[in-house]
């Protein structure tokens, strides 16, 4: 709604208006947007406008809206006859499940939901806010980027945006839902949250458009393949999450909130438990399966050992031989990092090595417990791996468990072994408890590499070389590659049933609930990145 039908609107009735009526008038009309022919083209498309995603996000009547009347500046252009109130954004905060949260959503019916220097200043207002406050931010984004018009102060207000997800980073969560455009400059706002969520068939992300990589390299290519909720979902990895629509989005950041503190200087929300944390894990004796080549879904390993229906995954179209996400044990949250059998299998890739890294740290932030499944056969070998630095990247793996200070659970269920035995968890890598099942084996190599390297000779000789070989495997399996020499030397805390899984770890996360490490002072350290 522009600003001449505003006052003209306001001006019919001004001598008939009490100030309170008044007010509501002006708040009427700033929930208009860009007036009511935008607000339909919108719904046309399957999308809800800023305030109707706010309202469906927050609990009933709780959204305080924060800078209603604010307009833009700029006059280059015409704009001076294209105002409206609250410009291209809606600001404020509310509740979610009970909690305070911050939240910003872009207006795509008010001049493309562009960003200018008015837009910014109510973005950076919340985000200050929010961190003074202690509490989440979360950001609903549907912009068509920077607001040409306004040349550099918009691209200053993206600067100065950057640079208060930089220093909220690590105080409070930061949450980006993309429910439309998000291009340009403007990408790297979300980039920078901790976690982001798309919406299938309504939202892109990009650096450049179609039209300009066709200019520039001749390839042909749709926005949906270039940068759509799918592709960053599970090829870039940008995306944590791939949703059918807005609210299913929305509905999974309130779920996702649930697990997490209001701050780092919380402990995690703790719900009444509805699960006994003494249960015997006893399907768990059927679903790994003994023979180390045979796959299986660490999912279900996962839902036996947690809190019934607790588990949240993410990233879970992402690089998806690891498994991430959130769950609780008798009530706690905790985060949940598994190898995944189903997917290459269960080996660790550069993509794999750069997902864990950066939940670890996350867990890390906000003081939540991170529990490890391990059962993978090492990192992924080949020359694409290689030349792309699986080195550089596995760094950043062991640099996120080596710095962790939470409590660290690891529980070997079938293999590991070499570097990803270390990389996992491990005990001098700073876990506080590693079991092992006991039909885990650990090693430098896994049988078949080590019996060809050891027993080079013997199968040369042997008349029937794949028996041999066979044979050989199982000695030494027998003689090495058991949990029970690791044991023997403290590297392995404890052989457990795997039934009993369960109620060790949440022993164990009792014991360390109150954990204390005191590290050596220093401005922050240098990961491998």
């Amino acid at each position: 709604m522009s600003k001449e039908l505003s006052r003209q609107l306001l001006e019919e009735s001004k001598d008939e208006l009490t100030p309170i009526e008044e007010l509501r008038n002006r708040r009427k009309i700033s929930r208009m947007g860009g007036g009511k022919e935008r607000i339909e083209s919108q719904h046309s498309k399957g999308k809800m406008t800023a305030h109707e995603r706010i309202e469906y996000f927050l609990d009933d009547d709780t959204f305080r809206e924060i800078d209603p009347f604010t307009e833009h500046r700029c006059t280059n252009f015409g704009m001076d006859e294209k105002t409206y109130s609250g410009d291209a954004v809606v600001t404020g905060y509310g509740d979610v499940n009970g909690r305070k949260t911050f939240v910003f959503a872009h207006d795509f019916t008010v001049l493309g939901g562009s960003v200018g220097e008015v837009v910014a200043d109510k973005v950076c207002k919340v985000m200050d806010q929010a961190v003074d406050a202690g509490v989440p931010i979360i950001g609903l984004n549907d912009s068509g980027g920077a607001r040409i018009q306004e040349g550099v102060d918009s691209l200053v207000g993206f600067a100065r945006i950057f640079k208060r997800n930089t220093d909220a980073s690590g105080v409070v969560p930061q949450i980006s839902a993309i429910m439309g455009p998000c291009a340009g400059g403007a990408t790297y706002s979300p980039a920078l949250t901790d976690f982001t969520f798309m919406v299938r068939d309504t939202s892109h992300m990009m650096i450049t458009g179609p039209d300009v990589i066709e200019t520039v390299t001749g390839e042909q290519i749709s926005m949906a393949e270039l940068g759509g909720a799918d592709t960053h979902a599970d090829t870039s990895g940008v995306a944590h999450m791939a949703c059918e629509s807005e609210t299913e989005a929305l509905d999974s950041i309130r779920q996702l909130l649930s697990y997490l503190p209001q701050n780092n200087m919380e402990d995690p929300p703790v719900l009444e438990p509805w699960d006994d944390p003494t249960r015997s894990c006893d399907r768990l004796n059927e679903i790994v399966p003994n023979d180390a080549k045979k796959p299986y879904d660490t999912v279900d390993v996962i839902a036996e050992i947690v809190d019934d229906q607790s588990f949240f995954e993410i990233h879970g179209d992402y690089a998806r031989s690891m498994v991430v996400g959130f769950a609780r044990m008798d009530g706690r949250s905790v985060g949940l990092v598994a190898n995944q059998p189903r997917a290459m299998a269960g080996t660790i890739d550069i993509d794999a090595s750069e997902k864990t890294a950066r939940f670890v740290r996350f867990c890390d932030a906000y003081n939540i417990p991170v529990i490890t499944i391990v059962d993978t056969p090492g990192f992924l070998p080949g020359t694409d791996q290689e030349h792309n630095g699986i080195i550089r990247h596995g760094a950043k793996l062991i640099y996120a468990y080596a710095e962790a200070s939470v409590p660290l659970l690891t529980v070997i269920t079938r293999k590991a072994y070499g570097g990803a035995y270390i990389v996992m968890g491990s005990k001098y890598l700073g876990a506080d408890r590693n079991y092992a099942w006991p039909m885990a084996e650990m090693a430098v190599l896994g049988p078949r590499g080590a019996v060809n390297i050891l027993y080079r000779r013997e199968l040369t000789a042997a008349d029937d070389t794949d028996a041999k070989r066979e044979e050989l495997m199982d000695d030494y399996r027998e003689e090495f590659a058991n949990p029970y020499k690791p044991a023997e030397r403290g590297y392995i805390d404890d052989v457990i049933e795997p039934k009993k899984t369960r109620a060790r770890l949440i022993d164990d996360l009792d014991l360390l609930e109150c954990k204390r490490v005191d590290n050596p002072p220093k401005d922050h350290g240098n990961i491998p990145l």
